[in-house]
């Protein structure tokens, strides 16, 4: 009986391992096409009707902004050649309980080699037919 129960609990944790890797490799592909400002690649792991929303943080006060998707990706399809930039992940934590999951990763962004601002992304997910689709994204950015 003990040899079922270590077995079943076993086969659970491999599951929720897999799952949160596949929540992880979702976010990961994400900032890839993000880097390489690859619009099809990023509209392809995000929902219909994903909302996006920054809290800007600054002495004179805090603001929340909103943007559309389409909005992101068409800024997106627009950076400059010769612009470089990339938002360096420090680590993920990852929630989930069935079809929805939570990502919280805190962030370093440079632009052309240069710490710009640094905060923390929140990232909904929803696995809609087996495919993991982000929903929400809310950040915090700081100088």
């Amino acid at each position: 009986m003990k040899y079922k129960l270590l077995l079943v609990m076993a086969c659970l944790s491999f599951g929720m391992y897999g799952q949160q890797k596949d929540v992880e490799n979702t976010i990961r592909t994400f900032f890839d096409g993000f880097h390489a400002k690859d619009t099809l690649k990023i509209k392809s792991l995000c929902h219909d009707k994903m909302i996006l929303q920054s809290i800007q943080e600054s002495p004179k006060g805090n603001r929340l902004t909103e943007e559309t998707a389409g909005a992101f990706f068409k800024a997106i399809a627009t950076f400059p050649a010769q612009l470089t930039f990339q938002e360096k992940i420090l680590s993920y934590k990852i929630q989930i309980d069935g079809t929805m999951a939570h990502v919280w990763t805190p962030y370093e962004f440079y632009i052309n080699g240069k710490l710009s601002h640094s905060g923390v992304n929140s990232f909904q997910l929803y696995n809609e037919k087996g495919t993991w689709k982000i929903i929400y994204i809310v950040d915090t950015r700081r100088k």
